[in-house]
């Protein structure tokens, strides 16, 4: 596995990496074995790759465990994925959208997903039933993951995954270890779902809709920001908000200001 093996590759299937669909093929297997690593592989496992790209990651998975489902969802680069993997019959290529398309039974995921996918796909990994996820992201988002309240990078997904999961950053991968080298660098993140959540959440929609519209307020009180947001929902008055507000805790504080579990109360006292 080498650049000169990946433009090969790409000039035999003809195909140009699309910036868009964040097509950056990683050409440096020596992080092939910290993944395996940092998931605990064992040989009864089966593995999701997501963004699978030509198979370098699955081929290298594929001797450590009992099978790798390779998502791939560029119809081209698929074709060759089919190619590149043909002959290891514990290896089954899913063309497709990962977050639409049904899958094979799995219990991790090791994989260098696309950018542009992050945000979908930890809710997506939230939903499932695995051991643990180990992801090389953008270093930028990997931040935002374990943010600090009050920090810049705190924000929506932070609560959200801090409610099920956690998260921990593992390794710095150079943005030079892929081809093209995208703009930025990478970490290596684990992800472990929580057995039971850090915080009850009454109505999940409703707390999700409600933190993604505080934090596009986050310097306002608490109570300014969620005067249109619980009018709208609620179908609330003016009189009968502002006297719910009275009552209402945290409605002095800022939304930037608190933390993953004030989010869950104040959630709750709307949907009781």
């Amino acid at each position: 596995m080498s650049i000169e093996e990946t433009q090969k590759l790409l000039q035999t299937f003809r195909i140009a990496p699309n910036k868009l669909l964040g097509q950056n093929f990683m050409i440096e297997p020596v992080f092939f074995p910290k993944l395996a690593s940092y998931a605990e592989l064992v040989s009864s496992d089966v593995v999701l790759d997501v963004g699978a790209g030509f198979g370098f990651l699955s081929k290298f998975l594929v001797n450590k465990c009992s099978g790798v489902i390779a998502v791939e969802k560029d119809p081209q680069i698929a074709l060759a994925l089919r190619q590149q993997t043909s002959a290891f019959v514990n290896i089954t290529v899913v063309e497709g959208d990962v977050l639409k398309t049904s899958l094979p039974i799995f219990n991790k995921v090791i994989a260098a997903p696309p950018y542009y996918l992050s945000s979908n796909l930890m809710l997506f990994l939230l939903e499932q039933n695995i051991d643990c996820a180990v992801l090389i992201v953008q270093k930028e988002f990997a931040n935002r993951l374990v943010a600090e309240v009050g920090s810049e990078n705190y924000g929506w997904l932070t609560v959200t995954v801090y409610q099920k999961a956690t998260v921990e950053l593992l390794d710095f991968v150079p943005k030079e270890m892929f081809y093209p080298s995208p703009s930025v660098d990478s970490v290596i993140l684990r992800i472990k779902l929580r057995k039971k959540p850090s915080f009850v959440i009454k109505d999940p929609l409703f707390f999700e809709r409600m933190i993604k519209w505080l934090f596009t307020e986050r310097n306002k009180k608490v109570s300014n920001a969620l005067e249109p947001f619980i009018k709208n929902t609620l179908k609330l008055d003016k009189w009968t908000f502002q006297e719910m507000m009275q009552s209402l805790p945290y409605h002095e504080m800022r939304p930037r200001e608190l933390t993953p579990e004030n989010f869950g109360a104040l959630a709750n006292v709307f949907t009781n």
